[in-house]
């Protein structure tokens, strides 16, 4: 299959792209810069100039395609409104261009977008008024698309996704207790948080591209985890003592407010309904165990 990769430069792309390619798959891969073009061509890709605001370079690479994985998702967290409007956008001329198809279209959100306090399934309805609502939009209009004969699936991600060279959530906080001498959580810090393996990620979006029926939301999560634990075993491995902050202090002790918010997010998920409809069986190191021995510390 060809494949037209989004975002697949970026940190979770590359291991996608990588996944793809071993598979037997060829690949295209959006790119906004030299930089991305020659990241992309190194992993063995072919480099497709544009952007997420292009939207004829999207419809493009999707055009001459025999399916699309969307990751790219770029913007300013302090301006969600903006965010959500690209995202969407560039979806639906992705999928525009693949209506009537057939083909498979496999886009990203985030788990993040579930309800807080519980564990939420594939089959249960996204939180429109939580803080992963910003990803809702774009998650919609790509599953519209299988109304419109387009195999169109949606993988909501865990927030860590976690390997080699992170400097997303975990990479963040660890950068923030050696900066500032402690290794913190907010409140008591059993709320729990999604993770999965970038390797097992990667392994997801190809199952999702090959096997997905039209329709189908996916979790990205290999497991929960309590986040004081993430806190404790950060705090061992840089020779630190940990920190309970109220809500009011993670605010400004973690580098935004939208960080201290969301270490202090609680939504567990499952992921059986994808493990079981997929053959998904993740592998790779847990992500306290990835934080032991891994190059975060």
């Amino acid at each position: 299959m060809h494949v037209f990769v989004t975002g697949g430069s970026g940190l979770t792309g590359p291991a996608i792209v990588t996944e793809l390619v071993s598979a037997g798959h060829s690949v295209t891969g959006l790119a906004r810069s030299d930089a991305s073009a020659a990241r992309l061509e190194a992993l063995g890709a072919i480099p497709h100039r544009g952007s997420l605001d292009d939207l004829g370079s999207l419809r493009a690479g999707a055009e001459a395609a025999d399916g699309v994985v969307h990751m790219a998702f770029g913007g300013d967290f302090a301006d969600p409104d903006d965010m959500m409007r690209r995202d969407r956008t560039a979806i639906e001329a992705l999928g525009q261009a693949l209506e009537h198809t057939g083909k498979p279209f496999v886009s990203t959100s985030g788990t993040l977008v579930m309800p807080a306090g519980r564990e939420s399934t594939e089959r249960d309805e996204p939180d429109a008024t939580g803080r992963g609502a910003f990803r809702i939009p774009g998650e919609r209009a790509c599953l519209g698309f299988a109304e419109r004969g387009v195999r169109s699936s949606a993988v909501r991600l865990a927030p860590t996704v976690h390997g080699p060279g992170d400097y997303g959530f975990i990479g963040l906080l660890v950068d923030t207790a050696r900066k500032t001498g402690v290794s913190a959580y907010v409140g008591d810090g059993a709320n729990q948080w999604p993770a999965v393996h970038r390797l097992d990620a990667a392994v997801l979006f190809r199952l999702a591209l090959e096997q997905a029926p039209a329709g189908s939301v996916l979790h990205g999560a290999a497991e929960n985890v309590v986040f004081k634990d993430i806190a404790e075993t950060v705090a061992r491995g840089l020779g630190l003592p940990t920190a309970a902050l109220t809500p009011e202090e993670a605010s400004t002790h973690f580098a935004s407010p939208f960080l201290g918010t969301a270490y202090a997010f609680d939504a567990p998920v499952s992921s059986t309904l994808t493990r079981e409809l997929l053959g998904w069986s993740p592998s790779h190191p847990a992500l306290l165990d990835d934080l032991e021995r891994g190059d975060y510390l």
